[in-house]
């Protein structure tokens, strides 16, 4: 009877399968960071770090300046008054010193731009002084715009729009008056190297006329003029009429 209930020795060992979960977990070798250690040696502290809790700073110094910030006067009668240039650069990106951009209809209020017609006639001084009021007149446009966007003012958009495109088509026939200028001239030094009284080497003045010799070309014309005689000669004097008396 306790042969029967007694269980035997055989029955207190697990199966085979159940072998690989009874063995211990192994132990990663490798770190989880692929960058080495060396150029970051621990030191065992756990408090290292940034923390306004722990007042813990960084590791290595830096160079902080030990000079206190200022502070700002909130009393407007104890600022100091910063001296402006009234004819600072800076002015020009602006139509006016009392106001930062203008009116609508200060905007609205231009004329119409330049035509090629009208600058052919202008000198290389005067397209260039043009450009550049073109230029500046752009710059102030601009910063109306950048201006009218930052205080959201809602208004002279279409103006400012406007207003460029006039400046814009004004740079836009200075562009072609010199265009046809420059052809031109490409056309001139093309003509003037089979010229030659123009001497394009640089040795010596460019334009060397020719001498003209009217006698030596036209020597017939000389003979002909002088054994043709005039109709009217200065010799022969004008008879007065003879008066005749009525007859009886």
């Amino acid at each position: 009877m306790r042969a029967i209930l007694k269980p035997s020795r055989a029955t207190q060992y697990p199966p085979t399968f159940l072998l690989p979960s009874l063995l211990a977990p192994i132990q990663q070798t490798s770190s989880f960071s692929s960058t080495t250690s060396t150029l970051y040696p621990r030191d065992m502290n756990r408090e290292r770090g940034v923390s306004t809790m722990r007042r813990s700073g960084l590791r290595q110094p830096n160079s902080v300046s030990k000079t206190e910030l200022p502070k700002p006067v909130l009393d407007a009668t104890k600022r100091s008054k910063v001296a402006v240039d009234p004819d600072h650069g800076l002015w020009q990106f602006f139509h006016s010193k009392d106001k930062p951009m203008n009116t609508p209809e200060e905007d609205a209020a231009h004329g119409r731009p330049w035509t090629p017609e009208e600058l052919r006639g202008k000198s290389w001084e005067d397209l260039h002084s043009l450009w550049w009021v073109c230029a500046k007149e752009r710059n102030r446009i601009a910063t109306e715009a950048q201006e009218r966007k930052r205080v959201e003012a809602g208004y002279g958009d279409s103006e400012g729009r406007m207003r460029d495109r006039m400046v814009r088509l004004t740079q836009r026939a200075i562009k072609q008056v010199l265009t046809e200028r420059y052809y031109s001239w490409q056309q001139a030094e093309f003509l003037a190297k089979d010229d030659p009284e123009i001497d394009l080497s640089g040795n010596g003045p460019v334009y060397n006329p020719m001498e003209f010799e009217e006698e030596a070309e036209f020597p017939e014309e000389e003979s002909l003029q002088s054994e043709v005689k005039p109709e009217i000669s200065l010799e022969t004097e004008a008879k007065p009429e003879q008066k005749t008396s009525p007859t009886a």
